[in-house]
């Protein structure tokens, strides 16, 4: 991978400014919480919500005498997301207290990893406008401990904390400095989201806190030296990571071009007024006051214990895409889209297995997808199964139903549910395939319409017309292609 100061955007990216062309340079830290039942350093539950408090042992609570025992599960979870990341996981890695005053993080310091991480650099590549690709570098991953919350609205006077995330396993995972565009970077959260919630390491929920990024921000010219940064805190929506990176290149770009300077500080982005502002200047890592947590021994793990993970890795997003691109003839877009979701590609797959691929894709991206998005409902929730919806195309490459047909019966499953073919003989819906019958309603539109058969011979494309009567006259079953067929012998044309 090239140094990550020496790329430069693509010149569509820049920005324009008053006094010439500018590049944003952007690096993340991103913080995923581990899919896990307990956390990191206790027993108690990690478990979203629950009552306040309700989730807390001695040790979350910082009790005299408590000491953490790592949760080797998490661990697992961390070396699992390294691997996925193309990562080097390291052998020896060393848990440092990071010492900064956390009103509800009850020891008075953070329990993370500075210089020994448990995963070291590796590369993310996302996928972006136009089939482009580019490769986004890892500097490290390391597991840390979450802070609870502070309530501030439950009392005139006081605030309230509620320890119940207190604990639970956070991976880091720090980007390099390696993108050039808001698109870059909200294709780099989805990428990473995507990775993880295939091998069930973080569940990617970021309405409840489970994945957020903290964003550096700095502009340049144009393949010059890196500027001073500025760090946009705990963002947890992408589209809001988006604005906030162009509110903030914007911002700083005002400040350079007017003759100003950028202080390396925390910011905040307020989502109600689409813009940034100061929290506090930036500390440097020698500030937190590192040193190893005298509780914790260093994590020495075996190599056949890291193997044995790595046997267990599914297959991830890229790998499916290009095989499914293969097996199937389907274009980049549509396995992208396919494989968006682990489910959504196991669930191609049960459908395509047999079948015409591009066939099956067209049906679950088109009919399907759309129709769960407009219900919000989640692949594994279709009240249409991957059986049913097979079963649906079989009749279709039969010819006992047409594609029209189809989407009728496709509604019908959804809402009664049911076998398609059982539905199609119940209520009458076979395609009319009878050359005979299709003649004789072609031979009385034909008959009824002198004019219009004038004008078809001087302008083709009005067949569609005499198309749309038939299939009108019949109720919509007889075949379409027999009836054009039929049409275009009788009109001549």
């Amino acid at each position: 991978m090239m140094n990550s100061e020496a790329r430069v955007a693509d010149p569509k990216d820049w920005i324009k400014g008053a006094t010439g062309d500018w590049e944003i340079v952007i690096g993340m830290e991103v913080h995923a919480q581990v899919l896990s039942k307990s956390k990191l350093f206790s027993g108690a539950s990690a478990e979203f919500g629950g009552e306040p408090n309700d989730h807390v042992s001695f040790v979350d609570a910082a009790m005299p005498g408590m000491l953490p025992v790592i949760n080797e599960y998490c661990v697992a979870q961390a070396v699992r997301t390294g691997v996925g990341l193309k990562a080097k996981i390291n052998r020896r890695s060393v848990f440092d207290r990071k010492n900064y005053f956390y009103p509800d993080l009850p020891q008075g310091y953070q329990i993370s990893q500075y210089k020994q991480p448990i995963v070291g650099e590796g590369t993310v590549t996302i996928d972006l406008e136009g089939g482009r690709q580019v490769d986004v570098g890892i500097e490290r991953l390391h597991l840390e401990q979450d802070a609870g919350k502070s309530l501030h609205d439950q009392h005139p006077d006081m605030s309230f904390v509620d320890l119940n995330r207190s604990g639970v396993a956070l991976m880091e995972i720090v980007s390099k400095p390696d993108m050039r565009s808001a698109d870059e970077a909200k294709a780099y959260v989805s990428k990473l989201r995507q990775i993880m919630r295939y091998l069930g390491t973080c569940d990617g929920n970021m309405e409840q806190g489970s994945l957020r990024a903290d964003i550096n921000v700095s502009v340049r010219r144009p393949g010059a030296g890196f500027g001073t940064r500025c760090e946009i805190k705990n963002v947890n929506s992408i589209r809001f990571m988006g604005q906030a990176i162009e509110y903030e290149a914007r911002r700083q770009i005002d400040v350079l071009e007017e003759g100003g300077t950028i202080d390396q500080e925390t910011r905040l982005f307020d989502a109600r007024k689409g813009e940034t502002r100061s929290m506090r200047s930036k500390e440097e890592a020698h500030d937190y006051r590192y040193f190893p947590d005298p509780d914790l021994l260093p994590l020495d793990l075996e190599e056949s214990w890291i193997a044995e993970i790595e046997r267990d890795i599914p297959e991830l997003p890229d790998a499916k895409k290009a095989r499914l691109m293969q097996a199937y003839g389907l274009s980049a877009y549509d396995a992208g889209v396919l494989v968006a979701e682990r489910a959504s590609a196991e669930f191609f797959e049960s459908v395509a297995r047999g079948r015409d691929g591009k066939l099956a894709a067209n049906w679950l991206i088109n009919e399907l997808f759309g129709r769960l998005n407009k219900e919000g409902k989640a692949i594994e929730e279709s009240p249409v199964s991957a059986g049913q919806l097979g079963e649906i195309i079989d009749l279709i490459q039969a010819g006992t139903i047409s594609g029209k047909m189809g989407k009728d019966v496709f509604e019908i499953v959804w809402a009664e549910g049911g076998s398609p073919a059982a539905v199609v003989e119940a209520r009458g819906m076979k395609q009319m395939t009878d050359t005979g019958a299709i003649e004789a309603a072609v031979d009385a539109i034909i008959a009824a319409n002198p004019d219009k058969v004038a004008q078809v011979k001087a302008k083709p494309t009005m067949l569609g017309w005499f198309v749309g009567q038939v299939m009108k006259s019949t109720g919509g079953k007889a075949n379409p292609q027999s009836v054009n067929d039929i049409l275009k012998i009788k009109l001549g044309i």
